[in-house]
Formats: C-alpha cells, sequence, structure tokens
C-alpha cells in the first residue's frame, strides 16, 4: 500500500478549490449574521453514549469509532444538528437561540464516490415554531443557495406527520414502519409492497402508502394526498403545508419550492416538515433541513426547533456546472 494515498471518500482541498469554500463561507457567514444566528464550533469527539442513548438519525453504521486511553468508546462528529441540540438543552439556558455553524462532519457508511467527509454550513433556530417559522427557515435556505451562485434548483417539501398518520390504521410495528420508510426513501416500489404485504398492512393504509412515490410536484400534490387518507393527523401536516406555501409564495421564492411526500426522512429523529435542496449537475442533495422538536427534550430541555445544513462540495460543484453550460 502506497501510505502517501488518502481512504476512500476523503480528499485534501487544493487552493484554488479553497479559494472559492472560502469565498462562499464568508457570504453564507454575512447572511447568517444578518439573520441573527450566531457561530458556535462544537466538539469534534464526542462519547458514543450520547448517541447511544437517545433517539436520532444517526445509524450506528455511520459512525467513526475509537476507544480513548481509559476504554471509553468515542466517536467522531456525525452530525451538527445533534450538537447544536445538546448545545442549546445544556448550555445556553435560553428559551430561543438561533445558532450558525461552518463544519465538518463524518460518514463511516460512505462507499464509492461518497465523501466519508463533508463540509458544512447550517442553521438551527431554537425555540421557534408554527407554518410561519418552517416558511421563514426555508425561505432563507433558498436565499443562501442563490448567495453562493445557485440559480437552477429546487427545495422538495414534505412532511414526516403524513406518513405517520398513514401508519396510524396500517396496523404496521415501529420496526415493520420503519423497513417500509427505508424502502419509499430508496423508491424501492417492489421492495415497499413486499414489505407492507409481509407485514400485514391494512388495504387502505397499504394503498396510499404505495401512492407516496407519485405524490411529487406543485401544489395539486397535497389536494390529491387529501383523497387518499381520513387521517386526521396526515390531513392536519396537509394543511400545514399549505399553510407553508402560502407563506413562500408571500415571501416571494414560491418558483424555488415543490413538494414530495416520497420522501419520508428518519421519523425518529424529524417531527414534521422536512425539505430537500436539489441542484442540477450534483447527484446527491445540495440542503437537507426540517423541524424536529423532540430532540432537545432528550438532551433534558423540551424547545421546539427547525434548521438545515448546506453542503458546501456539492453546492460549489453544482455552481461550477452551471457555469461549465456557458449560464
Amino acid at each position: 500500500m502506497q501510505y502517501f494515498k488518502l481512504p476512500a471518500g476523503v480528499r485534501d482541498v487544493l487552493p484554488d478549490e479553497c479559494e472559492r469554500l472560502d469565498r462562499a463561507e464568508a457570504v453564507l457567514r454575512e447572511k447568517f449574521s444578518g439573520a441573527g444566528f450566531r457561530a458556535v464550533r462544537t466538539a469534534g469527539l464526542e462519547y458514543y453514549d450520547t448517541f447511544a442513548s437517545i433517539r436520532s438519525a444517526v445509524e450506528q453504521s455511520k459512525m467513526f469509532k475509537m476507544t480513548d486511553k481509559d476504554g471509553n468508546l468515542i466517536v467522531l462528529r456525525p452530525d451538527m444538528t445533534l450538537a447544536c441540540a445538546r448545545i442549546a438543552a445544556t448550555k445556553l439556558g435560553q428559551e430561543h437561540a438561533r445558532l450558525c455553524y461552518f463544519s465538518n462532519i463524518y460518514d463511516f457508511s460512505a462507499s464509492g464516490h461518497s465523501d466519508r467527509e463533508v463540509i458544512q454550513a447550517g442553521v438551527e433556530a431554537f425555540g421557534e415554531e408554527g407554518a410561519s417559522s418552517d416558511a421563514e427557515i426555508i425561505a432563507f435556505a433558498v436565499e443562501c443557495l442563490r448567495a453562493v451562485g445557485l440559480d437552477e434548483f429546487i427545495v422538495d417539501i414534505g412532511h414526516v406527520g403524513f406518513y405517520k398518520g398513514l401508519l396510524e390504521g396500517s396496523g404496521l410495528s415501529e420496526a415493520a414502519a420503519e423497513e417500509v420508510r427505508a424502502c419509499i426513501n430508496a423508491k424501492d416500489s417492489v421492495g415497499t409492497e413486499l414489505a407492507l404485504r409481509r407485514h400485514g398492512a391494512k388495504e387502505q393504509a397499504r394503498r396510499a402508502i404505495l401512492a407516496l412515490p407519485s405524490l411529487f410536484g406543485g401544489a395539486e400534490v397535497l389536494r390529491a394526498a387529501k383523497r387518499l387518507t381520513d387521517s386526521p393527523l396526515a390531513r392536519r401536516s396537509l394543511e400545514h403545508l399549505e399553510a407553508v406555501y402560502a407563506d413562500l409564495q408571500r415571501l416571494g421564492v414560491g418558483k424555488y419550492v415543490s413538494f414530495d411526500l416520497g420522501t419520508v426522512k428518519s421519523l425518529a429523529y424529524y417531527s414534521g416538515i422536512v425539505f430537500t435542496g436539489l441542484a442540477e449537475g450534483v447527484g446527491a442533495p445540495v440542503l437537507s433541513g426540517g423541524r424536529y422538536d423532540g430532540l432537545c427534550a432528550q438532551f433534558g430541555k423540551n424547545l421546539a426547533a427547525v434548521g438545515f445544513a448546506v453542503g458546501m462540495n456539492r453546492a460549489l460543484r453544482a455552481v461550477r456546472a452551471k457555469e461549465g453550460k456557458g449560464c
């Protein structure tokens, strides 16, 4: 083995790219500060038990683990939202806080051309709730993507409450619901149907869940979704999305928004609206976010929360792809 080579999934950032990253970071620092977000630098190492004792979206297989000299299991920072939630709940002593960060996270499970070391910039708003708060954070995400040079992108919006509502009458266990969710997120329609049948999902819920991958597009998606279920939770979730969309239209960013009820992020982590930024020239999201009202409570303080993270390298790849087209 040639030891001067780097492990798969990590790379050096050379001067030209480093300058582009620095410029984009400077732009976002100004945006974040202007919106009232204050920067934090979270610890790069944390105890594994911190993540093992709470319900989160970070699976054990995604963590780089090691032991310290005392035999304690520690991990490289796997997620910034968790770190910020821990700080907001245990160290700030405030009912409202706006935090931002520029940091790397580490994903052990990434392989092939995926990044194991991900450069992120993000914001987390604690103590803010409601449709207007969700709309504000999505509109701000749009502003941030435009500020770094993107103009051809879309923010797909969903709501985990819609899927949770469909589950209420399905007869599925928590483990079965998670198996089905993973199939839906993988766009595996055959696997989704087989899992639903194997776990004995009730007919109405099965039909509605199988329709999820087709529920993407404009506001008409929400009307179509209402016809699939009479679940109060699912319907409240759709009404919430309608209110968010009305605010986004008022804020002038409606053209950047679409709906995708078939993207069902972790139910253990997210509590409400979820959204993903997609841009031409990049095969993975450039932005990801959502509402996670139950997360801070697991660190001892109940705080509503919503935020997003920009994948800096991906966003800049999308900018270069646009420039390569002569746009």
